[in-house]
Protein backbone atom coordinates (compact mmCIF):
# COMPACT_ATOMS: atom_id res chain seq x y z
CA UNK A 1 0.00 0.00 0.00
CA UNK A 2 1.47 3.34 -1.08
CA UNK A 3 1.45 5.92 1.69
CA UNK A 4 2.34 9.60 1.57
CA UNK A 5 5.49 10.68 3.36
CA UNK A 6 4.35 14.18 4.32
CA UNK A 7 1.22 16.20 5.02
CA UNK A 8 1.56 19.96 4.61
CA UNK A 9 -1.20 22.05 6.17
CA UNK A 10 -2.26 25.60 5.53
CA UNK A 11 -2.90 27.53 8.76
CA UNK A 12 -5.77 29.98 8.43
CA UNK A 13 -9.02 28.20 7.65
CA UNK A 14 -7.54 24.72 8.14
CA UNK A 15 -5.87 24.57 11.57
CA UNK A 16 -7.69 27.57 13.01
CA UNK A 17 -9.73 30.44 11.64
CA UNK A 18 -8.01 33.73 12.20
CA UNK A 19 -9.75 35.34 9.23
CA UNK A 20 -11.86 37.48 11.55
CA UNK A 21 -8.75 38.67 13.39
CA UNK A 22 -7.08 39.56 10.10
CA UNK A 23 -10.23 41.38 9.04
CA UNK A 24 -10.36 43.39 12.26
CA UNK A 25 -6.68 44.31 11.93
CA UNK A 26 -7.01 45.33 8.27
CA UNK A 27 -10.21 47.26 8.97
CA UNK A 28 -8.54 49.19 11.78
CA UNK A 29 -5.70 50.14 9.45
CA UNK A 30 -8.06 50.97 6.56
CA UNK A 31 -10.19 53.15 8.84
CA UNK A 32 -7.10 55.11 9.86
CA UNK A 33 -6.49 55.81 6.16
CA UNK A 34 -10.07 56.81 5.48
CA UNK A 35 -10.71 53.64 3.45
CA UNK A 36 -13.81 51.52 3.99
CA UNK A 37 -13.61 47.73 3.72
CA UNK A 38 -16.16 45.08 4.66
CA UNK A 39 -16.19 41.30 5.19
CA UNK A 40 -17.08 40.69 1.56
CA UNK A 41 -13.93 42.53 0.45
CA UNK A 42 -11.96 40.63 3.08
CA UNK A 43 -12.66 37.40 1.17
CA UNK A 44 -10.29 38.70 -1.50
CA UNK A 45 -7.48 38.81 1.06
CA UNK A 46 -7.66 35.17 2.14
CA UNK A 47 -4.49 33.27 1.34
CA UNK A 48 -2.83 36.48 0.11
CA UNK A 49 0.41 37.84 1.56
CA UNK A 50 0.55 40.97 3.71
CA UNK A 51 1.99 43.39 1.16
CA UNK A 52 -0.29 42.20 -1.63
CA UNK A 53 -3.28 42.55 0.70
CA UNK A 54 -2.19 46.09 1.53
CA UNK A 55 -1.94 46.92 -2.18
CA UNK A 56 -5.51 45.68 -2.71
CA UNK A 57 -6.74 47.96 0.08
CA UNK A 58 -4.77 50.98 -1.08
CA UNK A 59 -6.13 50.49 -4.61
CA UNK A 60 -9.57 51.40 -3.23
CA UNK A 61 -8.39 54.99 -2.77
CA UNK A 62 -6.62 56.73 -5.69
CA UNK A 63 -5.06 59.20 -3.24
CA UNK A 64 -2.92 56.37 -1.86
CA UNK A 65 -1.42 55.45 -5.25
CA UNK A 66 1.87 57.32 -4.79
CA UNK A 67 2.89 56.02 -1.36
CA UNK A 68 6.55 55.16 -1.03
CA UNK A 69 7.68 51.60 -0.40
CA UNK A 70 8.91 52.69 3.03
CA UNK A 71 5.46 54.03 3.91
CA UNK A 72 3.78 50.86 2.67
CA UNK A 73 6.10 48.71 4.74
CA UNK A 74 5.31 50.85 7.79
CA UNK A 75 1.58 50.37 7.17
CA UNK A 76 2.02 46.61 6.79
CA UNK A 77 3.92 46.54 10.09
CA UNK A 78 1.16 48.55 11.75
CA UNK A 79 -1.45 46.05 10.55
CA UNK A 80 0.66 43.19 11.87
CA UNK A 81 0.94 44.88 15.25
CA UNK A 82 -2.86 45.09 15.39
CA UNK A 83 -3.08 41.40 14.44
CA UNK A 84 -0.53 40.24 17.02
CA UNK A 85 -2.47 42.10 19.73
CA UNK A 86 -5.61 40.23 18.68
CA UNK A 87 -3.79 36.88 18.69
CA UNK A 88 -3.67 37.13 22.46
CA UNK A 89 -7.34 36.20 22.45
CA UNK A 90 -6.94 32.75 20.84
CA UNK A 91 -6.44 29.42 22.62
CA UNK A 92 -6.76 25.66 22.16
CA UNK A 93 -10.51 26.21 21.94
CA UNK A 94 -9.91 27.87 18.55
CA UNK A 95 -8.48 24.76 16.88
CA UNK A 96 -10.95 23.81 14.16
CA UNK A 97 -12.99 20.63 14.73
CA UNK A 98 -11.30 17.37 13.73
CA UNK A 99 -7.81 18.81 13.36
CA UNK A 100 -6.33 17.59 16.65
CA UNK A 101 -7.40 14.01 15.93
CA UNK A 102 -6.16 14.14 12.34
CA UNK A 103 -2.73 15.41 13.39
CA UNK A 104 -2.49 12.68 16.01
CA UNK A 105 -3.34 9.96 13.48
CA UNK A 106 -0.86 11.26 10.91
CA UNK A 107 1.94 11.29 13.45
CA UNK A 108 1.03 7.80 14.69
CA UNK A 109 1.57 6.62 11.12
CA UNK A 110 5.09 8.05 11.13
CA UNK A 111 4.26 10.61 8.44
CA UNK A 112 5.96 14.00 8.54
CA UNK A 113 3.78 17.05 9.24
CA UNK A 114 4.57 20.48 7.86
CA UNK A 115 2.86 23.86 7.91
CA UNK A 116 2.82 26.10 4.86
CA UNK A 117 1.37 29.50 5.70
CA UNK A 118 1.26 32.95 4.15
CA UNK A 119 1.46 34.37 7.68
CA UNK A 120 4.72 35.51 9.24
CA UNK A 121 3.04 34.83 12.59
CA UNK A 122 2.51 31.12 11.96
CA UNK A 123 4.81 29.92 14.73
CA UNK A 124 3.24 32.31 17.22
CA UNK A 125 -0.25 31.10 16.31
CA UNK A 126 0.71 27.45 16.77
CA UNK A 127 2.23 28.30 20.14
CA UNK A 128 -1.01 29.99 21.25
CA UNK A 129 -2.97 26.92 20.08
CA UNK A 130 -0.47 24.63 21.87
CA UNK A 131 0.07 22.71 18.63
CA UNK A 132 3.69 23.66 18.00
CA UNK A 133 4.96 20.18 18.91
CA UNK A 134 2.67 18.57 16.32
CA UNK A 135 4.62 20.05 13.41
CA UNK A 136 8.03 18.91 12.19
CA UNK A 137 8.65 21.99 10.06
CA UNK A 138 7.05 25.39 9.52
CA UNK A 139 7.20 27.46 6.33
CA UNK A 140 5.99 31.03 6.67
CA UNK A 141 6.09 34.08 4.43
CA UNK A 142 9.54 35.04 5.67
CA UNK A 143 11.07 31.88 4.18
CA UNK A 144 9.83 32.14 0.59
CA UNK A 145 10.34 34.66 -2.18
CA UNK A 146 7.03 33.90 -3.88
CA UNK A 147 3.74 33.47 -2.05
CA UNK A 148 0.76 31.36 -3.05
CA UNK A 149 -0.41 30.54 -5.70
CA UNK A 150 3.28 29.94 -6.43
CA UNK A 151 4.16 26.43 -5.17
CA UNK A 152 7.30 27.52 -3.27
CA UNK A 153 5.64 27.37 0.16
CA UNK A 154 4.89 23.67 -0.34
CA UNK A 155 8.04 22.67 -2.20
CA UNK A 156 10.09 24.32 0.54
CA UNK A 157 8.60 21.95 3.11
CA UNK A 158 8.99 18.87 0.91
CA UNK A 159 12.60 19.76 0.18
CA UNK A 160 13.27 20.11 3.90
CA UNK A 161 11.81 16.63 4.49
CA UNK A 162 13.72 15.24 1.52
CA UNK A 163 10.65 13.66 -0.03
CA UNK A 164 9.34 13.68 -3.59
CA UNK A 165 6.51 16.13 -4.21
CA UNK A 166 4.23 13.31 -5.40
CA UNK A 167 4.57 11.81 -1.93
CA UNK A 168 3.06 14.89 -0.26
CA UNK A 169 -0.52 15.86 0.54
CA UNK A 170 -1.35 19.55 0.86
CA UNK A 171 -4.45 20.70 2.74
CA UNK A 172 -5.81 24.15 1.86
CA UNK A 173 -8.99 26.22 2.14
CA UNK A 174 -8.13 29.00 -0.32
CA UNK A 175 -8.27 28.72 -4.12
CA UNK A 176 -4.76 30.18 -4.40
CA UNK A 177 -3.51 27.60 -1.92
CA UNK A 178 -5.02 24.67 -3.80
CA UNK A 179 -3.44 26.04 -6.97
CA UNK A 180 -0.08 26.14 -5.18
CA UNK A 181 -0.41 22.51 -4.07
CA UNK A 182 -1.39 21.37 -7.56
CA UNK A 183 1.44 23.37 -9.13
CA UNK A 184 3.88 21.66 -6.78
CA UNK A 185 2.79 18.29 -8.15
CA UNK A 186 1.30 17.28 -4.80
CA UNK A 187 -2.11 15.81 -3.99
CA UNK A 188 -4.47 18.62 -3.04
CA UNK A 189 -7.14 18.42 -0.35
CA UNK A 190 -9.54 21.36 -0.33
CA UNK A 191 -11.62 22.46 2.65
CA UNK A 192 -14.53 24.56 1.41
CA UNK A 193 -17.21 24.85 -1.22
CA UNK A 194 -17.21 22.99 -4.52
CA UNK A 195 -17.64 26.31 -6.29
CA UNK A 196 -14.48 27.81 -4.84
CA UNK A 197 -12.33 24.67 -4.77
CA UNK A 198 -13.38 22.77 -7.88
CA UNK A 199 -9.71 22.30 -8.78
CA UNK A 200 -8.93 20.36 -5.56
CA UNK A 201 -8.26 16.68 -6.19
CA UNK A 202 -10.17 15.78 -3.02
CA UNK A 203 -12.56 18.12 -1.23
CA UNK A 204 -14.57 18.31 1.98
CA UNK A 205 -17.03 20.96 3.11
CA UNK A 206 -15.34 21.59 6.46
CA UNK A 207 -12.65 20.24 8.77
CA UNK A 208 -15.02 17.83 10.53
CA UNK A 209 -14.90 15.77 7.31
CA UNK A 210 -11.11 15.51 7.19
CA UNK A 211 -10.86 11.76 7.78
CA UNK A 212 -7.38 10.24 7.51
CA UNK A 213 -8.49 6.97 5.90
CA UNK A 214 -10.67 8.75 3.34
CA UNK A 215 -7.84 11.10 2.39
CA UNK A 216 -5.39 8.21 2.01
CA UNK A 217 -7.85 6.26 -0.11
CA UNK A 218 -8.34 9.26 -2.40
CA UNK A 219 -4.59 9.82 -2.57
CA UNK A 220 -3.95 6.21 -3.51
CA UNK A 221 -6.69 5.97 -6.11
CA UNK A 222 -6.13 9.33 -7.79
CA UNK A 223 -3.09 11.21 -6.59
CA UNK A 224 -0.29 8.71 -7.07
CA UNK A 225 -1.34 7.45 -10.49
CA UNK A 226 -2.19 10.88 -11.86
CA UNK A 227 0.92 12.66 -10.58
CA UNK A 228 3.26 9.85 -11.63
CA UNK A 229 2.22 9.95 -15.29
Amino acid sequence: MIMPKAFIFDLDGVITDTAELHYQAWKRLADSLGITIDREFNEELKGVGRMESLEKILALDPKQSDLSLERKEALATEKNDHYVDLLGTISEDDILPGITGLLKTIRQQGIKVGLGSASKNATHVLQELKLIDQFDYIVDAAQVSKGKPDPETFTNAADYFGVDYVECIGIEDAPSGVTAVNSAGMFSVGVGTAEALSHAEYRVDDTTELDFEAIIQAYQSFGVSAKAE
